[in-house]
Parts: C-alpha cells; sequence; structure tokens
C-alpha cells in the first residue's frame, strides 16, 4: 500500500478522467472556501480541545474524558461511509492502529452519520478504532470545522451517487465536517492537527504517528 497521497490523488485523477466537469466544479468551490479561509476557525496547537460525549454505533455513549484518562487521543473527523477519500484514510489509519497503540495513543473517527443499524454494518465500524456519530455536527462545530456543503454538491450526491444526505445524516445533511485531524496530549491539549477544506486531501498516518512520538 503507497502512502494516502498517492492514493488520493489516483483517486482525483480518475474523477476528473471520468467525470471533468463535476470536478471542475469542485476545484471552484474549494478554491472559493479557500479564498474565504473555511477552516481558518479550527480549534489551534496549544488550545485545550472541547470535551464532548457521542454514541458509538451500538448507541454506547463515548466520552473525551474517559479516552484522555487512558492517554493521548487522536481525533478524526471524516464525512461519512459514503465517502470514496474517507474510506481510504481510515483504511490507511487501520493499518498503521498498532503503532498508534504502541504510542499509547486512542483513535477516534467521528461523523454526523447516525448510528443505527446500518453504521453497525458499513466497513468503517468493523475497523479497530473507535466510531462515534455527531449528529448535527455540534462537536465538529466546536472543533471549528463543520462546512455547509455548497447545493452543487448536495446535487452531485442525490441525482450521480443517489445519496441522500438528509436521510444519511438525520435531516441535517447539509451540515458536513471539513476532514480535520487533531493530535491530543493526556491533558487535552491539542499538540498538532490537520484541516484542510479540500475533502480530497487529508494528512498521513506517518505524520500522525510522528506528532504522538513528539508527545513525549
Amino acid at each position: 500500500m503507497g502512502k494516502l497521497k498517492e492514493q488520493t490523488d489516483a483517486k482525483i485523477e480518475a474523477g476528473r478522467k471520468a467525470n471533468p466537469d463535476f470536478m471542475k466544479g469542485v476545484d471552484d468551490i474549494i478554491s472559493k472556501a479557500k479564498a474565504f479561509q473555511q477552516g481558518e476557525h479550527a480549534i489551534k496547537i496549544g488550545a485545550k480541545a472541547p470535551i464532548f460525549e457521542l454514541p458509538n454505533p451500538q448507541g454506547k455513549t463515548i466520552s473525551l474524558t474517559s479516552l484522555l484518562n487512558k492517554g493521548p487521543v487522536v481525533i478524526t473527523f471524516y464525512r461519512g461511509s459514503w465517502c470514496p477519500y474517507c474510506n481510504l484514510q481510515l483504511r490507511a489509519l487501520q493499518a498503521k492502529l498498532g503503532d498508534i497503540h504502541e504510542l499509547g495513543a486512542t483513535l477516534v473517527a467521528i461523523s454526523p452519520e447516525v448510528p443505527d443499524g446500518s453504521m453497525t454494518e458499513n466497513e468503517i465500524s468493523k475497523m479497530e478504532f473507535i466510531v462515534l456519530s455527531d449528529q448535527d455536527a455540534k462537536v465538529a462545530s466546536k472543533y471549528g470545522v463543520a462546512w455547509e456543503v455548497p447545493e452543487f454538491l448536495i446535487e452531485h450526491m442525490r441525482v450521480d451517487r443517489k445519496l441522500d444526505l438528509e436521510k444519511i445524516n438525520n435531516g441535517n445533511g447539509t451540515i458536513l465536517p471539513i476532514p480535520a485531524t487533531f493530535v491530543l496530549g493526556s491533558d487535552g491539549v491539542v499538540k498538532w492537527s490537520y484541516v484542510n477544506i479540500d475533502y480530497r486531501t487529508r494528512s498521513e498516518p506517518d505524520e500522525i504517528i510522528e506528532a504522538l512520538k513528539n508527545l513525549s
């Protein structure tokens, strides 16, 4: 398996060949989002991370406080199991999960998907890290990484991909998280972060591992 960037670049290139007009539209949206500095309000390194309690796929509530009591926590916000770029990222993180655990850290993946029967059957829920449901993107908002999805993308998902985000996200399909990853020390302070409004690019797992190594 190559670097995550190589995998995502290949998927982007395949998308450009298969649907160039759509990908150009995405490029334009991302350019505008960057021009307006969307994502600039994400919590910064050195800040105390907002505490939360969220349900896992089985409906059990997991608190950030309980996880921090065990050591450092890696929090990654992803759009949902329907997102191919998210799946690439989370598979790459799963492959490095042993390294993350060896450094005493817990990996938590958060999306707005509803914790119902379908969530327990998707590929991500079967991975070995913690998966949590952030309905209404309330926690994403606290972390400064909530994004109002443009109608262009909502229409593409509805028509071309047969995805109803309103249904998937329990009536709140117009808000998704900006893909972002935060490394928290056991004190709950943000030690490292990666935030990019371009949902097609993600942090490399090796960068996260390096950040965890630098905690000691």
